[in-house]
Parts: structure tokens; sequence; C-alpha cells
């Protein structure tokens, strides 16, 4: 299969997954807590999973799979799949709706597609390294393009608190606060993949969150660099995908006084 035939199965994946998590919004959830007190899993989540698991695995036997309900399969190809099946499940649990499911494919280390899926908005972003991002809403497809903001005083960002933030003085506040001096506004919707691809479609300006997981944006880090924007490590360094990733993306224009605020609270 070419990859537009890959993409095109990934999306529908995405939506098939999508459509359960629309079902079973504002329904009773059955919750139950992972890493932290507020780390949680729904039966939505794990429900999702195994919907996109068992088509990713007819479609594409032999690919290695990450998930972040169920681990990683046995497989130990060259191409590697990352899923969230449900971002935001702490939203989701409380019917906040602001969640979606997240799907990316790698080559190695090397993105190759990503498809972020918001079901209530029916907003399906996807990109195809060297070949763009783009957005199917409302029966049409558009190309994203990041926005075009020059200073942090006209830049709206997002971003996130680690779970183990409870009890961790590394808790991204000293950032938060002294990005709050500096820009239009902060916004902490609580979605990592939807905040990423935002970015990447000039929603917001940039957005930065420690000790996410690599399921959290793998697709979002292809979408932002396809919309013309730049993704990297907190110290500058070029983004690779690790389990347990801190990054910075943003439209590029901004990127440097972003990441000097952050080096400024270490």
């Amino acid at each position: 299969m070419d990859t537009q035939s890959n993409v095109d199965i990934a999306i529908e994946i995405a939506r098939e997954a999508g459509a359960l998590l629309r079902q079973g919004y504002g329904q009773r959830k059955e919750i139950t807590r992972k890493s932290t007190a507020v780390d949680w899993v729904t039966q939505y989540d794990t429900a999702a999973e195994k919907i996109i698991l068992q088509r990713l695995e007819t479609a594409f036997p032999g690919d290695r799979i990450i998930a972040e309900e169920s681990g990683q399969n046995h497989h130990n190809g060259e191409y590697v799949w990352y899923i969230d099946p449900l971002d935001g499940t702490t939203n989701f649990a409380h019917s906040f709706p602001v969640f979606c499911v997240s799907i990316a494919r790698y080559k190695g280390d090397e993105p190759v597609l990503g498809v972020i899926y918001d079901p209530l908005r029916d907003e399906c972003f996807y990109g195809v390294r060297g070949q763009g991002a783009f957005l199917q809403s409302n029966g049409q497809t558009t190309r994203l393009q990041v926005s075009g903001a020059t200073d942090m005083v006209n830049s709206l960002l997002a971003t996130g608190f680690p779970y183990d933030r409870h009890n961790s003085s590394h808790d991204n506040l000293a950032q938060t606060r002294a990005f709050l001096k500096q820009v239009q506004g902060v916004r902490r919707a609580g979605a990592a993949a939807l905040d990423m691809a935002y970015v990447a479609a000039g929603r917001l300006d940039g957005y930065w969150e420690y000790k996410l997981s690599s399921w959290d944006i793998a697709a979002g880090a292809l979408l932002v660099q396809e919309a013309g924007g730049v993704v990297t490590e907190m110290d500058g360094r070029p983004f690779t995908i690790t389990p347990r990733p801190s990054l910075v993306a943003s439209n590029g224009r901004i990127h440097p006084h972003m990441l000097q605020t952050i080096s400024n609270e270490p």
C-alpha cells in the first residue's frame, strides 16, 4: 500500500474509535487509576484501543504497536504505531468536551503519518511526511498552516501539568507563571494531541509540556512540522520520539523566545 492508502486507513480507524467515544460521552464511566491518583482510565479507553489494535493488526501485520493501555505487541518490524485511544481521559470522565484519538506511524525515529480525531467536533487533523498537514471538517479538506505571530505579547500558548505534580517539584508552575507575564494568554485544555493539532492549525502559537508519553505527541509532532512549525526538546535540541518526552512546539517565529523563557526557569 502507498502512503496515501495508509493514512486513509488510519483516518478510518481513528473515526471508528472516535464514534465509540462519542457514544460514551456523558455516560457513566468505570474509572480505575494507573500511575497516580489523577492518572485515570475508563472502559472507553480500553474499548477504543481494542478497536484500533484489531484494525491495525489486520491492515499492517508485522508492524510494532505501542499503545497507552496495552503496552507493546510482540512484533519487531521497521514500522511502529503510537496509539492513544483517548487523549484527555480526565476531561472525558468529567464530561468536559475536549478529547481525541491520536494515531501515528513511524519508521524508526522518523514520523511517516499522523492522525488526530476530535469526535465531538468531527474534526480530523492528519499529516503525511513531506506532503503537508490537513484538516477534514464539514465535508471539506484544508491545508494546515501555523500562525504568523512574531512576538510573545500577541501569542496564545498552551501547556499541561504532569501526573506526578502532587509530589514533584518539577511541576511546570514556574514556567507557566513566567509565560503568563509575557503572552496574551495560556490555555490548559487537557489533551496534548489536540494542543499540538491546534498549533499546526494556527489556533495556538505555541505549546510546551513536561513528562509526556510518546503516544501523546507522536502524531502532533508530525502535524506541526508539516504545517511549517518547529518541534524541539526543551533545550532546543531536535525532537526525537522517546518514551517520556518533554517538548516545545511553535510556529517557529516565537520558538527562540519560548526556549529562553523555559531556560530561565529550570
